[in-house]
């Protein structure tokens, strides 16, 4: 009697955990399908298709900068993406936002410096220093920056949850794909996105706060040097 007893307890157990499996990969695969089909609609391929909103700021998306400073391929393709935009409409302010949370890892300035080098003034780049994740980038751009609308530029697979987020938090964007080189390690920056959007999406409906606040930078009215951690020539 007691090894049936058993028995059924270990089968329902089983049964109960390969449905709890089935429901979370069922949740996980509906909330990547609602997050792609809602950005899907705000979302272009060329710089030149780009929507111009009054007002917009560019907003370019961090990623791995080099020991020796210099952007790697995935970052300086956004940061010509962003260059190419702005090229239409060289009223358009930049917020570059990334990691420097350390003095010896430093994303944004990496991307400031990229983005002189083509030419484009530095009254018209400002830098966000704590942008250590793509929520707390859109979450700083509307709390800190004030940014009512924005074109967001990054890579197709990023593009969908960085434009859900920034509408998420009240931001009209639009998205603009940087996807200008091939990526050797694309399969692994796409698996990790389905989980990503799964997390953010539940970021978006809780709304934790990001690791930094602090004081507003109104990006419409205010000095770019005011976000500068660096002298400029």
């Amino acid at each position: 009697m007691k090894k049936k007893t058993l028995l059924t307890y270990t089968l329902r157990t089983l049964v109960f955990i390969i449905g709890l499996g089935f429901f979370a990969f069922l949740a996980s695969l509906l909330i990547n399908l609602y997050m792609i089909n809602t950005a899907n609609t705000y979302i272009y391929s060329s710089p030149n298709d780009t929507p111009l909103l009054d007002s917009s700021v560019i907003i370019v998306l961090g990623a791995q900068v080099h020991s020796n400073g210099n952007p790697s391929g995935i970052l300086k393709d956004r940061l010509d993406t962003a260059y190419a935009i702005y090229k239409n409409n060289s009223q358009l302010k930049i917020l570059v936002s990334g990691d420097h949370g350390q003095k010896n890892y430093d994303e944004v300035n990496a991307m400031k410096d990229y983005l002189i080098s083509l030419g484009i003034p530095t009254k018209q780049i400002y830098l966000d220093h704590a942008g250590f994740s793509t929520y707390e980038t859109m979450y700083r751009a509307k709390e800190i920056f004030e940014v009512n609308k924005a074109i967001i530029v990054t890579q197709d697979y990023h593009l969908k949850r960085a434009v859900y987020l920034a509408n998420a938090r009240g931001i009209e964007a639009y998205g603009v794909k940087a996807d200008i080189l091939s990526y050797p390690n694309i399969k692994y920056f796409e698996a990790r996105e389905y989980l990503a959007r799964v997390k953010d999406f539940c970021y978006s409906l809780f709304n934790p706060k990001p690791t930094y606040l602090g004081d507003k930078i109104p990006i419409m009215s205010t000095d770019s040097s005011l976000t500068y951690d660096k002298k400029v020539d």
